[in-house]
């Protein structure tokens, strides 16, 4: 700090008398920590005119050395574009840590001063979960206060809406920006130009936290069938918005990884096109070993009943008929349920009622497989064999039926995506069930 102490006196004479060409010499020497020592004890009055002096190519990183008060206090001071040439230019994470600390209302605004990809850049530095509605928002919408009339609010909606995601709507902050009301475009065209906001708004919003899973948004876009929702903190200061046309993309998505997933394939992060050789070899690869693991134990169940198929070699016939319908059964369950979950048709305690329904289809197709499988039986192998089949089925099709509403149950208890019972791992568990019961069934007929 001694460095800069020095220098005090000689720039508030230069400031004094205008010598500026002087004064940005003299700065231009000094290291940036030291420049920003001098802006924070100079007066207060003289701040702006150092930083108006230095140039770009220092003064994001001068800025970066200030405390979060005095950037805050500076910023107010600044036009929008020194303001939008000392964002642009700190490094991401200086610029992150500094919008972190700054109370909503701020934030929002100094995000509309960045260019898309550095906006996108510092939402996801600000702290938000990768998948959370905070990297999908935007800055960029419509808000009036209540207190204009019509024609106050169309006049602002023509001078700001080019700016604007969208302007089918409206949003209705109050002094301190918090999010009170929202009003439709057409309302607003329809409405007598005296009228006030708050005559015509709605006060009822529906609206997300940054911090929300972009699912949610998807959800609450297609149940409210809206174009657009605000995103607020949890003060309700409102931050940005969300639109139809990015929740498409992310619809899309998250289709994408589920149809992966359900083929036992890691999601990939690019597109099948432009993934590599090896990124896809690295994606289905676990799975297919874990699968492997577990076809390993169905060797071992058969192995272990070489007594029963030695007495009844015909058992050996039925054991791909029993565990592919198994698998078959289980697979529709679980992706009916999957496509439930995501698609909210299944919330909170509603998946009893599913269960039990389940029970009951399940007895239905089983007794139908069963029938099937009686037939099959007494044609190939006999009344005996014919009857162990028969059985085998209509436990093995109602099993599964419950596995395959139950585990993605389970594991969205467990915070892991539904979508990882997939098809073949369904088919994988209903192999060594559909075995453990099938020679369970065998043994005591036999």
């Amino acid at each position: 700090m001694q460095s800069f102490l020095l220098f005090k006196p000689e720039i508030e004479e230069m400031i004094a008398s205008q010598q500026w060409q002087e004064i940005r010499e003299l700065l231009v020497e000094l290291p940036e920590p030291d420049i920003a020592d001098l802006i924070t004890e100079i007066d207060e009055g003289k701040r702006i005119f150092i930083l108006r002096l230095l140039p770009r190519t220092i003064l994001p990183e001068v800025f970066a050395h200030l405390e979060v008060k005095l950037k805050d206090d500076i910023l107010r001071a600044l036009t929008d574009e020194e303001t939008r040439i000392i964002l642009a230019g700190m490094t991401p994470d200086d610029r992150a840590d500094f919008l972190e600390e700054l109370p909503g209302k701020a934030i929002q605004k100094l995000l509309t001063l960045l260019t898309p990809e550095d906006r996108r850049e510092a939402l996801q530095l600000l702290g938000y979960p990768a998948e959370s509605v905070g990297r999908l928002m935007t800055p960029d919408y419509v808000a009036v206060l209540p207190e204009w009339t019509v024609s106050t609010a169309l006049d602002h909606v023509r001078s700001e809406g080019k700016d604007s995601e969208t302007i089918n709507v409206i949003y209705v902050i109050d002094a301190d920006w918090r999010l009170i009301g929202v009003i439709s475009l057409r309302q607003l065209i329809l409405a007598k130009p005296e009228e006030l906001i708050s005559d015509i708004m709605e006060d009822t919003v529906i609206n997300l936290s940054a911090f929300d899973d972009r699912e949610k948004a998807v959800q609450k876009i297609r149940r409210y069938d809206v174009v657009a929702l605000p995103v607020v903190d949890a003060a309700g200061v409102m931050l940005g918005i969300v639109t139809i046309d990015d929740l498409f993309d992310v619809a899309e998505e998250e289709v994408t990884e589920d149809i992966q997933k359900s083929a036992a394939v890691n999601p990939l992060k690019t597109s099948y096109r432009e993934s590599s050789l090896w990124s896809l070899y690295g994606k289905r690869v676990l799975w297919l070993a874990g699968l492997l693991g577990v076809s390993v134990v169905t060797t071992g169940i058969i192995s272990a009943q070489e007594e029963i198929l030695t007495s009844a070699i015909a058992l050996a016939f039925f054991i791909p008929l029993l565990t592919g319908t198994g698998g078959n059964t289980g697979n529709q369950s679980a992706t009916l349920m999957i496509r439930a979950i995501a698609t909210g048709d299944i919330r909170d305690r509603q998946w009893i009622k599913a269960f039990f329904r389940e029970i009951g289809i399940g007895c239905l197709l089983g007794a139908t497989m069963g029938a099937a499988s009686l037939l099959l039986g007494i044609f190939k192998a006999g009344w005996s064999i014919a009857l162990i089949v028969s059985l085998t089925m209509v436990t093995i099709v109602v099993v599964s039926s419950l596995l395959g509403i139950l585990l993605p149950l389970i594991l969205q208890r467990l915070r892991v995506d539904p979508a990882v019972a997939s098809n073949p791992l369904i088919a994988s568990v209903m192999d060594i069930v559909g075995l453990l019961i099938y020679f369970f069934i065998a043994a005591l007929i036999m």
